[in-house]
Protein backbone atom coordinates (compact mmCIF):
# COMPACT_ATOMS: atom_id res chain seq x y z
CA UNK A 1 0.00 0.00 0.00
CA UNK A 2 1.39 3.50 -1.04
CA UNK A 3 2.52 5.26 1.70
CA UNK A 4 3.21 3.15 4.48
CA UNK A 5 6.51 2.49 4.85
CA UNK A 6 7.73 4.02 7.75
CA UNK A 7 4.53 4.98 9.49
CA UNK A 8 4.42 4.50 13.55
CA UNK A 9 1.48 2.26 13.96
CA UNK A 10 0.18 1.09 17.24
CA UNK A 11 -2.41 -2.17 17.59
CA UNK A 12 -4.47 -2.82 20.39
CA UNK A 13 -5.21 -6.28 21.39
CA UNK A 14 -2.57 -7.18 19.18
CA UNK A 15 -1.67 -10.55 21.09
CA UNK A 16 -4.30 -12.43 18.99
CA UNK A 17 -6.72 -12.95 16.01
CA UNK A 18 -7.08 -9.96 13.66
CA UNK A 19 -4.67 -7.73 16.20
CA UNK A 20 -1.80 -9.74 15.43
CA UNK A 21 -2.82 -10.39 11.54
CA UNK A 22 -2.98 -6.68 11.38
CA UNK A 23 0.45 -6.26 13.48
CA UNK A 24 1.57 -8.40 10.82
CA UNK A 25 0.37 -7.26 7.86
CA UNK A 26 2.12 -3.48 8.72
CA UNK A 27 5.07 -4.72 9.43
CA UNK A 28 5.13 -6.49 5.73
CA UNK A 29 4.16 -2.74 4.71
CA UNK A 30 7.55 -1.56 6.35
CA UNK A 31 5.72 -0.05 8.83
CA UNK A 32 7.36 0.17 12.48
CA UNK A 33 4.70 -1.73 14.99
CA UNK A 34 3.77 -1.46 18.65
CA UNK A 35 1.42 -3.83 19.93
CA UNK A 36 -0.89 -3.22 23.32
CA UNK A 37 -2.75 -6.36 24.91
CA UNK A 38 -3.70 -6.97 28.18
CA UNK A 39 -2.16 -10.35 27.80
CA UNK A 40 1.33 -10.08 29.81
CA UNK A 41 1.76 -14.25 29.53
CA UNK A 42 1.40 -13.43 25.73
CA UNK A 43 4.31 -10.78 25.65
CA UNK A 44 7.11 -13.66 24.76
CA UNK A 45 4.98 -15.32 22.31
CA UNK A 46 3.84 -12.38 20.53
CA UNK A 47 7.70 -11.03 20.56
CA UNK A 48 8.87 -14.26 19.01
CA UNK A 49 6.67 -14.57 16.38
CA UNK A 50 6.62 -10.70 15.18
CA UNK A 51 10.73 -9.99 16.54
CA UNK A 52 10.32 -7.05 14.22
CA UNK A 53 7.70 -5.34 16.66
CA UNK A 54 9.32 -2.03 17.89
CA UNK A 55 7.95 -2.86 21.64
CA UNK A 56 4.72 -5.00 23.32
CA UNK A 57 2.81 -2.70 26.09
CA UNK A 58 1.21 -4.40 28.20
CA UNK A 59 -1.99 -1.96 28.84
CA UNK A 60 -5.90 -2.81 30.15
CA UNK A 61 -7.45 -0.23 27.67
CA UNK A 62 -10.16 0.18 30.31
CA UNK A 63 -8.58 1.67 32.71
CA UNK A 64 -7.65 5.62 32.20
CA UNK A 65 -4.17 5.40 33.68
CA UNK A 66 -3.04 2.35 31.80
CA UNK A 67 -4.28 3.53 28.51
CA UNK A 68 -2.05 7.04 29.13
CA UNK A 69 1.01 5.11 30.34
CA UNK A 70 1.01 2.77 27.61
CA UNK A 71 0.57 4.71 24.74
CA UNK A 72 2.96 7.54 26.05
CA UNK A 73 5.08 4.24 25.97
CA UNK A 74 4.27 3.29 22.60
CA UNK A 75 4.77 6.77 21.33
CA UNK A 76 8.16 6.57 22.93
CA UNK A 77 9.53 3.63 21.53
CA UNK A 78 8.60 4.60 17.88
CA UNK A 79 9.21 8.22 18.10
CA UNK A 80 5.21 8.73 18.18
CA UNK A 81 2.30 7.19 16.45
CA UNK A 82 0.48 7.59 12.98
CA UNK A 83 -1.54 5.13 12.38
CA UNK A 84 -3.83 3.61 15.36
CA UNK A 85 -5.84 0.02 14.83
CA UNK A 86 -8.07 0.31 17.81
CA UNK A 87 -9.41 -3.30 17.74
CA UNK A 88 -9.29 -4.61 21.65
CA UNK A 89 -12.27 -6.43 22.32
CA UNK A 90 -14.56 -8.99 24.24
CA UNK A 91 -17.32 -11.21 23.96
CA UNK A 92 -19.56 -12.51 25.91
CA UNK A 93 -22.46 -15.29 24.13
CA UNK A 94 -26.01 -15.14 26.34
CA UNK A 95 -29.32 -14.13 26.39
CA UNK A 96 -30.55 -10.81 27.49
CA UNK A 97 -32.14 -11.88 29.92
CA UNK A 98 -29.64 -13.27 31.50
CA UNK A 99 -26.56 -10.44 31.60
CA UNK A 100 -25.71 -8.62 34.93
CA UNK A 101 -25.03 -5.59 35.36
CA UNK A 102 -21.42 -6.86 36.23
CA UNK A 103 -21.07 -8.84 32.64
CA UNK A 104 -22.66 -5.50 30.62
CA UNK A 105 -20.04 -3.41 32.22
CA UNK A 106 -17.11 -5.15 31.49
CA UNK A 107 -18.38 -5.78 27.80
CA UNK A 108 -18.45 -2.44 27.64
CA UNK A 109 -15.32 -1.36 29.13
CA UNK A 110 -13.60 -2.65 26.71
CA UNK A 111 -15.32 -2.39 23.55
CA UNK A 112 -16.70 1.06 23.66
CA UNK A 113 -14.88 2.98 26.93
CA UNK A 114 -11.49 1.38 25.97
CA UNK A 115 -12.08 2.81 22.57
CA UNK A 116 -12.52 5.95 23.75
CA UNK A 117 -9.84 6.21 26.00
CA UNK A 118 -7.02 4.75 23.89
CA UNK A 119 -8.56 6.99 20.77
CA UNK A 120 -8.25 10.02 22.87
CA UNK A 121 -4.68 9.67 24.01
CA UNK A 122 -3.76 8.81 20.56
CA UNK A 123 -5.73 11.23 18.61
CA UNK A 124 -4.14 14.17 20.69
CA UNK A 125 -1.01 13.64 19.97
CA UNK A 126 -1.82 13.42 16.51
CA UNK A 127 -3.51 16.95 16.26
CA UNK A 128 -0.36 18.44 18.28
CA UNK A 129 1.80 16.68 15.11
CA UNK A 130 1.72 16.15 11.90
CA UNK A 131 -1.88 14.09 11.78
CA UNK A 132 -2.73 10.33 11.48
CA UNK A 133 -5.08 7.71 10.97
CA UNK A 134 -7.63 6.56 13.35
CA UNK A 135 -9.33 3.24 12.67
CA UNK A 136 -11.87 1.96 15.35
CA UNK A 137 -13.47 -1.84 15.14
CA UNK A 138 -17.11 -2.07 14.79
CA UNK A 139 -19.21 -5.10 13.65
CA UNK A 140 -22.19 -5.61 11.68
CA UNK A 141 -23.33 -6.76 15.37
CA UNK A 142 -23.44 -2.68 15.08
CA UNK A 143 -25.62 -2.52 11.91
CA UNK A 144 -27.98 -5.36 12.39
CA UNK A 145 -29.82 -7.22 14.96
CA UNK A 146 -28.38 -10.46 16.71
CA UNK A 147 -29.37 -12.44 19.66
CA UNK A 148 -27.06 -13.54 22.17
CA UNK A 149 -24.58 -10.32 21.79
CA UNK A 150 -26.95 -7.41 23.37
CA UNK A 151 -24.24 -6.08 25.32
CA UNK A 152 -21.64 -6.69 22.32
CA UNK A 153 -24.04 -5.03 19.74
CA UNK A 154 -25.11 -2.10 22.27
CA UNK A 155 -20.82 -1.17 22.47
CA UNK A 156 -20.08 -1.53 18.67
CA UNK A 157 -22.94 0.56 17.66
CA UNK A 158 -21.59 2.78 20.62
CA UNK A 159 -17.97 2.76 18.30
CA UNK A 160 -19.99 3.90 15.19
CA UNK A 161 -21.40 6.74 16.54
CA UNK A 162 -17.97 7.51 18.32
CA UNK A 163 -16.06 7.41 14.99
CA UNK A 164 -18.87 9.34 12.96
CA UNK A 165 -18.47 12.20 15.71
CA UNK A 166 -14.08 11.79 15.99
CA UNK A 167 -13.95 12.23 12.46
CA UNK A 168 -15.83 15.16 12.15
CA UNK A 169 -14.37 17.10 15.06
CA UNK A 170 -10.71 15.99 13.91
CA UNK A 171 -10.96 16.55 10.18
CA UNK A 172 -8.89 17.28 8.56
CA UNK A 173 -5.61 16.68 10.11
CA UNK A 174 -7.01 12.99 11.73
CA UNK A 175 -8.74 10.72 9.66
CA UNK A 176 -11.05 8.23 11.77
CA UNK A 177 -13.31 5.74 10.43
CA UNK A 178 -14.52 2.44 11.53
CA UNK A 179 -13.96 -1.58 10.00
CA UNK A 180 -16.79 -3.71 10.46
CA UNK A 181 -16.29 -7.35 10.20
CA UNK A 182 -19.12 -10.20 9.95
CA UNK A 183 -17.85 -13.74 10.99
CA UNK A 184 -14.01 -14.03 11.25
CA UNK A 185 -12.39 -17.03 12.27
CA UNK A 186 -10.61 -16.00 15.07
CA UNK A 187 -9.62 -17.69 18.21
CA UNK A 188 -12.61 -15.53 20.22
CA UNK A 189 -14.80 -16.36 17.84
CA UNK A 190 -13.90 -20.65 17.51
CA UNK A 191 -14.11 -21.12 21.16
CA UNK A 192 -17.71 -20.18 21.07
CA UNK A 193 -19.01 -22.45 18.10
CA UNK A 194 -19.09 -26.33 18.09
CA UNK A 195 -18.14 -27.81 14.81
CA UNK A 196 -22.01 -28.25 14.04
CA UNK A 197 -22.45 -24.55 14.83
CA UNK A 198 -19.58 -23.23 12.74
CA UNK A 199 -20.87 -25.15 9.56
CA UNK A 200 -24.49 -23.75 10.33
CA UNK A 201 -23.02 -20.14 9.99
CA UNK A 202 -20.53 -20.62 7.11
CA UNK A 203 -23.56 -21.73 5.01
CA UNK A 204 -25.85 -18.16 6.33
CA UNK A 205 -22.72 -16.47 5.07
CA UNK A 206 -23.07 -15.83 0.41
CA UNK A 207 -19.28 -16.95 0.54
CA UNK A 208 -19.95 -19.51 2.30
CA UNK A 209 -17.06 -19.34 5.03
CA UNK A 210 -15.68 -16.84 7.76
CA UNK A 211 -13.50 -13.85 6.67
CA UNK A 212 -9.48 -14.86 7.61
CA UNK A 213 -8.01 -12.42 9.92
CA UNK A 214 -5.53 -11.49 7.37
CA UNK A 215 -8.63 -10.31 5.05
CA UNK A 216 -9.57 -7.27 8.01
CA UNK A 217 -5.79 -6.44 8.40
CA UNK A 218 -5.59 -6.16 4.56
CA UNK A 219 -8.65 -3.63 4.46
CA UNK A 220 -7.28 -1.57 7.71
CA UNK A 221 -3.87 -1.64 5.43
CA UNK A 222 -5.67 0.66 2.51
CA UNK A 223 -7.84 2.58 4.88
CA UNK A 224 -4.39 3.78 6.60
CA UNK A 225 -2.42 4.23 3.47
CA UNK A 226 -1.96 7.01 1.25
CA UNK A 227 -4.43 5.09 -1.30
CA UNK A 228 -7.50 6.25 0.70
CA UNK A 229 -6.44 10.24 1.63
CA UNK A 230 -10.05 11.18 1.53
CA UNK A 231 -12.02 8.36 3.24
CA UNK A 232 -12.70 9.31 6.55
CA UNK A 233 -16.30 9.04 8.65
CA UNK A 234 -17.80 5.88 7.53
CA UNK A 235 -18.12 2.68 8.48
CA UNK A 236 -16.46 -0.14 6.51
CA UNK A 237 -18.23 -3.73 5.80
CA UNK A 238 -16.17 -6.88 4.98
CA UNK A 239 -18.60 -10.03 5.93
CA UNK A 240 -18.72 -11.74 2.64
CA UNK A 241 -22.43 -10.43 1.74
CA UNK A 242 -23.90 -11.41 4.96
CA UNK A 243 -25.84 -8.45 5.39
CA UNK A 244 -26.58 -7.45 2.36
CA UNK A 245 -30.22 -9.16 2.31
CA UNK A 246 -32.90 -9.64 4.79
CA UNK A 247 -34.36 -12.83 6.06
CA UNK A 248 -35.53 -13.88 2.96
CA UNK A 249 -31.54 -14.02 1.92
CA UNK A 250 -30.74 -16.38 4.86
Amino acid sequence: MKGLTGKRVLVTGGASGIGTAAATRFLEEGAAVCVLDRDAEAREATLQRLPELSAYVVADVSRPEEVEAGVAAAAGAMGGIDVLINNAGISVRHPFLEITPEEWERVLSVNLTGVFLVARAVAGRMMEGRGGVILNMASTNALAGYPLYADYNASKAGVVALTRTMALELAPKVRVAAVAPGYVLTPMQRAEYTDAMLEEVNRKVPMGRHARPEEVAALFAFLASEEAPFITGHVYVIDGGEIAGGLASR
